[in-house]
């Protein structure tokens, strides 16, 4: 059960990406703008195949993609400019939108290990009995002690920008976690190497 004290407050307080829509051949009008939030990209802006992930940090399934795959998939498709991968807020629960909103206040910098830290210490925080505590200990590792977690999540501009960003994935069809769009079509759940393997291999063909 999720820390009453950091639901309350959670719910209280409240290199953005131009890509080109010719890009997709389908998908929700108007998925490839980016939303009130920096978007989180990696890769080639040049890449034949854009891949859009929405992910919540409570998501065990998420937390699965980002430990086993995403490693070999940055590899084999991201860091050799065929895939543009984007990473998209969609807190499922007050605990994950903390989370984001922590990793937002470590700085662009910093933003990446954040999330990379809570995926791969998802079971010791997510399941505390005091999650915000949990939060709070493991952001220490990234040098914000406890007055600034406390600071960033009074942060209303944030949690707005964190919310509208999941509710503009809600007006794409995204109703859980992980939801993955490739060139616009829409795939749900921990993809494995082999199924994107797959999915990409008639869209990166002769390339």
């Amino acid at each position: 059960m999720l820390d009453r004290r950091l639901a309350l407050q959670s719910i209280a307080f409240g290199l953005a990406g131009s890509l080109s829509a010719t890009a997709f051949a389908q998908g929700p009008s108007g998925l490839l703008e980016p939303g009130p939030l920096p978007e989180k990209i990696f890769g080639a802006a040049d890449a034949p195949v854009t891949v859009i992930e929405y992910a919540s940090l409570t998501c065990h399934h998420c937390m699965n993609f980002h430990t086993r795959t995403w490693p070999d998939f940055k590899a084999k498709y991201v860091d050799t400019g065929k895939v543009r991968f984007i990473i998209r807020e969609f807190p499922l629960d007050p605990l994950a939108m903390a989370g984001f909103m922590l990793a937002r206040c470590a700085g662009e910098e910093k933003w990446y290990a954040v999330v990379d830290m809570f995926y791969k210490t998802q079971e010791g925080w997510a399941h505390s009995d005091k999650p915000l505590d949990g939060l709070t200990q493991a952001m220490r590792q990234a040098g914000m002690g406890k007055d600034g977690v406390e600071a960033c999540l009074k942060r209303e501009d944030l949690y707005q920008g964190i919310r509208q960003v999941s509710e503009r994935g809600k007006g794409f069809g995204v109703d859980s976690t992980p939801t993955f769009f490739v060139n616009g079509e829409k795939h749900v759940g921990a993809l494995t190497i082999e199924q994107f393997d797959a999915i990409l291999a008639p869209l990166l063909a002769g390339r």
